[in-house]
């Protein structure tokens, strides 16, 4: 090999090395916003990706401080994986942009939205802030939709491809792993949920939309009088009113919810308050995304006194 000949290997190696990922050599690092998509990309990815969850089942996804900690996490991501749809909108663009990382902007393959990459309910036709929280891309809570779920996997086991091609192959296979045990799943929790249709409950956020549209629940009500706003004495007495008549089967609340209000209302109903774990982590039977539906499942039927 001529030295001309080696110089221009030499510059070829160089380029391709540049221009490759760095994680090509090493993990993908992906900063998942809530505990069920860190639990999904940890099933998509395995070993290839290390990832790190900004909350916990604890806390309201709606409202997290912009923690220095966080943007030193933002700005090691290859990826982040948030639900989008506006959930996150008081902290992710700001820890986004204090980070500086050109690779998780909004318009860079790094940034996944999962709640974007499948239908979403509830779209309001106009918004006006005297509704309170409503989100203009329609309500976020997708992961509660097994259906969903299984969408959102594909679409990000493909972003998971884009950000580290040199694994496209990893991905593709435990995708299809993912996607076979999931229907498995999916078909074995919906025989065991055909006593759930029709099952009326109150709720006190619209975080069981997607939950309530699989299931065939009947949600009859909202604590929060509009979304994000928490009710008053007085709401709590008009809405106790309306449900003395024709009361619920049962009041949902997530776990990292303030269950106050929710407890008043089902005492003086006589109905049971069933706080269901909403994410991976919720509670200590919800370890695991099938666990967090099994779980859900088990909770729910027994309000209907039916053993899962």
């Amino acid at each position: 090999m001529d030295s001309e000949e080696a110089a221009v290997r030499t510059l070829f190696l160089l380029l391709l090395t540049t221009l490759l990922p760095a994680l090509a050599h090493g993990q993908v690092q992906v900063f998942a916003c809530e505990p069920e998509w860190g639990a999904l990309t940890n099933a998509l990815a395995g070993d290839r990706a290390e990832v790190f969850v900004a909350t916990t089942a604890n806390q309201d996804p709606h409202h997290i401080e912009a923690r220095p900690s966080l943007i030193a996490k933002m700005r090691r991501a290859d990826l982040v994986v948030c639900t989008g749809a506006e959930l996150e909108v008081g902290w992710l663009p700001l820890l986004i942009r204090r980070s500086g990382n050109p690779n998780v902007q909004t318009d860079q393959p790094g940034y996944f939205e999962a709640a974007m990459s499948v239908p979403r309910l509830n779209i309001p036709e106009t918004l006006d802030r005297s509704h309170g929280d409503v989100h203009s891309a329609g309500n976020p809570h997708v992961h509660l939709d097994p259906h969903r779920l299984l969408s959102i996997a594909r679409a990000l086991a493909e972003r998971l491809q884009q950000v580290d091609p040199p694994h496209q192959a990893h991905y593709q296979q435990r995708l299809d792993d993912f996607a076979q045990h999931w229907q498995r799943r999916i078909q074995h929790w919906e025989q065991q949920a055909q006593a759930l249709s029709g099952l009326k409950v109150v709720v006190h956020h619209q975080d069981w939309l997607y939950l309530n549209h699989w299931l065939g629940l009947n949600q009859v009500a909202t604590i929060e009088p509009r979304p994000g706003i928490p009710p008053s004495a007085a709401d709590q007495k008009r809405l106790l009113r309306t449900l003395t008549d024709q009361p619920p089967d049962a009041i949902l609340i997530a776990g990292y919810q303030n269950p106050q209000a929710a407890r008043w209302l089902a005492e003086r109903l006589q109905v049971p308050l069933v706080t269901l774990p909403y994410t991976v982590g919720g509670d200590s039977h919800s370890n695991g995304l099938s666990e967090l539906f099994q779980r859900t499942l088990h909770l729910l039927l027994q309000t209907r006194k039916v053993a899962p």
